[in-house]
């Protein structure tokens, strides 16, 4: 297990990244603020290695970053909460606003903020844990969360999710990656498959307002669909949301066992990712944002598809909608999630 310096916090607090690796290509490098994945290099299909996520170069970057959460963990509710306003018991909440009137990520001061402790590393493993006390974000009761990074010979990168509570609150947690299978230029000449059928209509805010199904959409990615290929039709959902930006629901979904849910293929280097989750959705988000002003660790600068995400979660807004699965963790209880990355060439 590879550990160095990676740089000093404003208020003076070091910040480390390690570094695993399991011996056939595959390696992840993450950081202690905000659980960062800074590299995963991925070998393609003659061998050659290349990182395939977005990032910054420098720890000062990320914490001055204009929120585009690369590589980051994501809570203590990944996604929108509609005008920062819940119930929970008869009682009612009002988060922090980041987005808008809308809590986005957890708040200004959301996980992907905090300093994570380390409690054990390996060459294949980092377990990282964070308190979120009680009032957090103005969220309820004080939350243990405990995630784990492990690289497996089988080409696979895991994260597995678990938290308690001491009093009910809502959590949804994911890890937002900006994946570029190719390793660098546009993704949106990436294929895309989705499990799903059925996603999330969103109306102002990208607030969801309803269940669409996808057939005969430019939503329809349940065979390979090049990204790009419908990203700029007159669609009034793909124009609200400058691309995709929506909740998709697993047609089979499974919180003991991970699912297939996505699967990524990079046509030019033959890289394929595969994404199961135990999770009910995901979120596909084309990085409509990207619009140049930052620059990666290569000095490049991000443009719209650049790179793309797909969030494993519970779906937006779910503690306004109680038809939608429950995201309330109550005292006694254990939150617990995963989601798989397999790589393979093709």
């Amino acid at each position: 297990m590879n550990r160095r310096l990676y740089g000093t916090l404003p208020d003076g607090r070091p910040v480390h990244e390690y570094t695993l690796d399991n011996g056939r290509g595959l390696t992840l490098r993450a950081i202690e603020y905000g659980g960062i994945i800074t590299e995963l290099n991925v070998p393609d299909a003659k061998g050659q290695g290349a990182n395939v996520i977005l990032g910054f170069a420098t720890l000062d970057d990320y914490v001055a970053r204009n929120d585009p959460y690369f590589g980051a963990l994501v809570g203590r509710y990944a996604n929108r909460i509609a005008n920062g306003r819940f119930t929970l018991d008869g009682e009612p909440y009002l988060l922090a606003q980041n987005d808008g009137p809308n809590s986005l990520h957890g708040g200004p001061r959301g996980f992907s903020r905090r300093l994570w402790t380390v409690d054990a590393a390996n060459d294949t493993e980092l377990r990282l844990s964070l308190v979120s006390e009680d009032g957090d974000e103005h969220f309820p009761g004080r939350l243990e969360v405990k995630v784990r990074y492990a690289l497996t010979a089988e080409q696979a990168f895991v994260i597995d999710y678990e938290a308690r509570a001491d009093a009910p609150t809502p959590i949804n947690l994911t890890h937002h990656n900006y994946f570029n299978l190719r390793g660098s230029g546009s993704a949106l000449d990436h294929e895309l498959t989705l499990a799903c059928s059925r996603f999330l209509t969103t109306g102002p805010g990208l607030i969801p307002n309803g269940i669409a199904a996808v057939p005969g959409t430019p939503f329809d990615f349940r065979g390979p669909q090049r990204i790009g290929a419908r990203i700029c039709e007159g669609d009034a959902q793909l124009l609200a949301a400058h691309g995709y930006d929506h909740c998709f629901i697993l047609d089979a979904a499974d919180a003991q066992r991970p699912m297939p849910c996505a699967t990524l293929r990079d046509p030019a280097s033959g890289r394929t990712m595969d994404v199961l989750t135990t999770e009910p959705a995901v979120q596909f988000y084309s990085g409509n944002f990207l619009d140049g002003s930052l620059r990666g660790s290569g000095g490049q600068a991000y443009r719209q598809g650049d790179g793309v995400c797909l969030e494993t979660q519970h779906y937006p807004d779910s503690p306004n909608h109680p038809e939608y699965p429950s995201t309330v963790l109550r005292p006694g209880e254990t939150y617990k999630s995963t989601t798989v990355h397999r790589f393979r060439t093709t």
